[in-house]
């Protein structure tokens, strides 16, 4: 027998439901926000990632599944959405048309790490991106986007909200870290030894036990910002409290990505353990030129699909499960089947959700299945039913039945 691969997970059709409807609250608060659907390839140009998501990220150095191709060239499958979203922005010449584009996305991802609660070697996100919009106004949009979609699923999170400031003022910062981490050389880890010379500000997100504890005196970014990045950090705690979203600052957030410039965000729970944030993103204004267009600021964030079930699934927030069949119609026999078949197309053919008998099973037999699939109605076409050319309909929830004829099936189960 062939196994899984380690690290992805099967959707059965009992879970499925589930997913349906996290995607359709997704795509229901896109529609409020006047979002658009965008589309990409699930593998790219590896050079696309590490030049866009940074190439000192864990992500590019350690996460990605890279592979050459045929014509031996290097292709990536996505890590992420955003920089996939950005190349096709810029190839398509969508930065020539109407601004903001606000667009959204629902993708498979792929990281090659060591999977635990909550995070798997191929996930799944929604993510939002708004090109064009420098003011903070649009990055207090993209926050309330995330915020109402949570709360819409019947989530309680909590907004955490930083500034890394721009390049400018950024460079003064990483001389503070490195003056601050050179002393604690020796005792961080591997990695952020690298991250020391190449990206200091990296340092701060880093899980190690050890670092996060020398990480704590470290100095803070907001104290660095210049006056145009202070300013666009007030705006967005304005904007944010108009809007009645309660919010932390946290000093710590950096996101794991090099893109990122001025806001970064998350949402967090305690609900899934160490790996609490469910919710991340903030503002890139140098991405789009950066991968070769113009310059054009943007802000963004992603959700895990995955974190968002397990969430739900911890705190206790049930999920409609609307696929139940409405009629289960069971024959007795070839012929009370053959009709049964007849008038169940009808039905799906009208909207009506229908469900037949495929395995001959015995009446009593059919009525355990339709009980399984939780159909609300059985109906039973027996040799006088045939005759008579009526159906004997069973409420499944009361045990109240009635008989309905062949020819009033529609319209009667279009009533229920």
């Amino acid at each position: 027998m062939i196994n899984i691969p380690k690290g992805t997970k099967d959707v059965l059709p009992s879970e499925s439901y589930k997913w349906q409807y996290v995607e359709g609250m997704a795509r229901e608060v896109s529609k409020l926000f006047n979002l658009k659907e965008i589309r990409t390839p699930v593998f790219e140009h590896t050079e696309l990632f590490s030049r866009g998501v940074g190439e000192t990220t864990d992500v590019v150095t350690k996460e990605m599944y890279t592979f050459k191709d045929k014509g031996d060239r290097s292709i990536t499958l996505k890590p992420e959405g955003t920089a996939g979203a950005v190349r096709s922005f810029i190839e398509n010449g969508l930065v020539n048309g109407v601004l903001p584009a606000k667009l959204y996305y629902i993708i498979p991802a792929f990281r090659y790490e060591r999977p635990q609660a909550g995070r798997l070697r191929e996930f799944h996100q929604f993510g939002v991106e708004i090109f064009g919009a420098k003011t903070a106004d649009t990055d207090a949009e993209a926050i309330i986007i995330a915020d109402t979609l949570l709360k819409k699923l019947g989530l309680k999170v909590k907004v955490k909200i930083n500034s890394i400031g721009c390049p400018a003022c950024r460079k003064a910062y990483n001389r503070a870290l490195k003056e601050f981490f050179a002393p604690y050389l020796d005792e961080l880890c591997f990695d952020c030894k690298s991250r020391f010379e190449k990206n200091p500000l990296r340092l701060l997100d880093c899980k190690e036990d050890d670092c996060k504890r020398i990480n704590v005196n470290a100095p803070q970014i907001l104290d660095y910002l210049c006056a145009d990045c202070s300013s666009h950090f007030e705006d967005l705690k304005n904007y944010l409290t108009t809007a009645g979203v309660e919010y932390e600052i946290d000093s710590r957030i950096v996101r794991g990505l090099d893109y990122y410039t001025r806001t970064v965000f998350e949402f967090t729970s305690t609900a899934i353990g160490a790996q609490g944030t469910v919710c991340g993103g903030g503002r890139y204004d140098g991405l789009i030129e950066q991968l070769g267009g113009k310059e054009c600021p943007a802000v963004g964030f992603a959700v895990g699909i995955e974190r968002l079930l397990m969430l739900m699934e911890q705190t206790g927030v049930s999920i409609p499960d609307d696929e139940k069949p409405t009629v289960y119609i069971a024959g007795m026999d070839e012929n009370c089947r053959k009709k049964a078949f007849e008038i169940c197309a009808k039905l799906r053919t009208a909207g009506v959700i229908a469900e037949i008998d495929h395995m001959e099973r015995s009446i009593k037999a059919q009525f355990k299945y339709a009980d399984k699939l939780g159909a609300k109605y059985v109906a039973v076409i027996g040799g006088n039913e045939l005759e008579q050319g009526v159906m004997n309909v069973k409420n499944m929830s009361n045990g109240e039945s009635e008989s309905v004829g062949f020819d009033l099936a529609v319209e009667y189960f279009l009533g229920k």
